[in-house]
């Protein structure tokens, strides 16, 4: 819109002849403003008014599109699936193959190469996905997979299946990386952290039964496969036939390690709790462990062994037992399969026992570790019943004759002498005629037929790691341990998402662990060498 009246005016004062142009010199751009804005306001509310309707891009879903897609382009050149190929190829994966059946000259489908599935599978941890059928989706829409993938599909079945039935292989490859690392490095074994985490097995609490459940649930089973028929019978498929036959012999194989592994969980318990002895009818191998919240589940105790200097996992392992007592030592044995032995160790409480300290002084290992705090003599006394007045201190002890003196007078002699790993214990006990006939029995031995005192002394070997965790240095290297071991397993649970395991039973757990492991150390590679040879780059 703009000023268009007369063509040509004069002026009546000056006689100069004025044209449209001329007025629009005389007056600007103002003018021409205004008119559209005026004009966008009157379009506006015609809109609003519904006067006139909006003109729209229709959308067309029916028609089909071709599209040409550079695959390189797909993720740019820092994505952490470009290293992951990287790291791939540079470990040997030949182990992968051994299952492979289908080979050159010969007829049969070409298989995924390992490579592919093992990329895929350290990609899916990294991003928290720990499922077949995700990952089998992430490859149609995901860049990382699609570049992975080249664009191509890959089906579930062969992804779990990879996943599950290569836990030798995926060793070597844990192994393997750990070599690459410490070429580069980031491995050094001069400090390593041992530190214990409970992971959630795939098992629910009440799937747990005792024996004769067990027994119930087995026979059932037998029966329904005796019952199945003739699975070419055209009353059903074939193929569901085949499904329905090997569910069921899947659930006879577990009811049946079910039992084996009651006999084990019976093993562990005292006497009186034997009876309520109960394993998981889906996860047999899964025990009932506390959790950091107080709380009671099934689950697995995964031992993580870390390197101090860049936090490197160097060893893991997942365990049925509850504690870490007995898990320091045979840790050590796989580190030195792997890499060779390590210098130090650092551990928590859990780890500190006798027999831990003599093992690894015989490797020439500096151990590092608080002193476990053991029950006070209060709490021990006042579980047995027993009163103030005659605590050990009240004994008087005869060293010249190896006997305490108790403080009614009479004698506790010596009855055995016990050599045990990292200290000696003495054993004394009382005459119980003595005891049966003294006035202050009910405060003495309440619960028993006479008094017993034990007394022990630790190694010399013992005696030094005792003095050494009351040394400054020492203390300072344990503060150090919450970062790094504690730092490693928040990572593993928060960043990959392995609060539960997917796969059932200790193989499969193990194998699971291992995946996440590779993952963690790649990740750290990434971070700590790839990314900043690229910047350099």
């Amino acid at each position: 819109m703009r000023w268009t009246g007369l063509e040509s005016v004069k002026d009546n004062n000056s006689g100069m002849e004025m044209t449209e142009t001329s007025v629009d010199n005389l007056f600007g751009k103002e003018w021409q403003e205004i008119a559209e804005l005026v004009e966008a306001s009157i379009m506006d509310s015609a809109v609003k008014n519904g006067r006139v309707k909006p003109r729209l891009k229709p959308i067309n879903r029916q028609q089909m599109i071709m599209r040409s897609i550079d695959i390189e382009k797909l993720v740019e050149a820092d994505h952490p699936v470009r290293a992951i190929w990287e790291m791939l190829r540079q470990v040997d994966l030949s182990r992968f193959e051994e299952s492979i059946r289908a080979v050159e000259g010969r007829a049969g489908q070409a298989t995924l190469a390992p490579q592919l599935l093992a990329s895929l599978w350290i990609y899916a941890y990294s991003e928290g996905v720990s499922s077949a059928r995700e990952l089998s989706r992430m490859c149609e829409y995901e860049p990382g997979c699609q570049w992975l993938a080249a664009m191509e599909g890959v089906n579930y079945h062969a992804l779990s299946d990879f996943r599950m039935q290569q836990k030798a292989a995926l060793d070597e490859l844990f192994t393997q990386i750990l070599g690459v690392l410490s070429a580069e490095g980031l491995v050094e074994l001069k400090q390593v952290t041992q530190d214990g985490t409970k992971v959630k097995a795939s098992a629910g609490k009440d799937t747990f039964r005792r024996e004769e459940r067990l027994q119930q649930h087995l026979e059932l089973a037998e029966k329904q496969i005796q019952a199945m028929g003739d699975p070419r019978s055209d009353t059903i498929s074939q193929r569901v036939a085949k499904a329905q036959e090997r569910a069921l012999r899947d659930k006879k194989r577990r009811l049946e390690l079910a039992l084996e592994e009651l006999k084990k969980v019976r093993e562990s318990k005292p006497e009186e709790e034997k009876a309520e002895a109960r394993v998981s009818t889906t996860d047999p191998e899964a025990r009932v462990m506390k959790n950091g919240d107080g709380g009671y589940a099934p689950a697995y105790n995964v031992q993580v062994s870390t390197d101090v200097k860049h936090g490197i996992i160097v060893d893991v392992e997942a365990v049925q037992a509850g504690n870490d007592w007995d898990q320091l030592i045979p840790a050590v044995e796989r580190i030195e399969e792997r890499l060779g032995t390590p210098s130090q160790m650092i551990a928590d409480a859990g780890y500190t026992s006798h027999e831990n300290i003599e093992a690894a002084a015989e490797k020439k290992i500096d151990l590092i570790g608080p002193v476990p705090e053991a029950s006070t003599s209060a709490q021990r006394y006042e579980q047995r019943g027993i009163g103030l007045e005659f605590h050990v201190e009240a004994f008087q002890y005869d060293a010249a004759a190896n006997q305490y003196v108790c403080p009614a007078g009479k004698i506790l002699g010596l009855t055995t002498k016990e050599h045990q790993t990292g200290r000696i214990k003495w054993k004394y006990r009382a005459r119980p005629s003595d005891c049966q006939v003294c006035p202050f029995r009910d405060q003495c031995c309440p619960k028993t037929t006479s008094r017993r005192i034990t007394r022990s002394q630790d190694s010399e070997t013992v005696k030094a790691f005792l003095a050494k965790m009351q040394t400054e240095e020492a203390k300072q290297i344990y503060r150090q341990r919450p970062q790094v071991a504690e730092f490693v397993n928040a990572w593993i649970k928060e960043k990959l998402g392995l609060r539960q395991f997917r796969l059932r039973g200790l193989v499969k757990v193990q194998t699971e662990c291992l995946w996440a492991s590779v993952t963690y150390n790649i990740k750290q590679w990434i971070r700590l060498r790839w990314r900043t040879r690229l910047a350099v780059a």
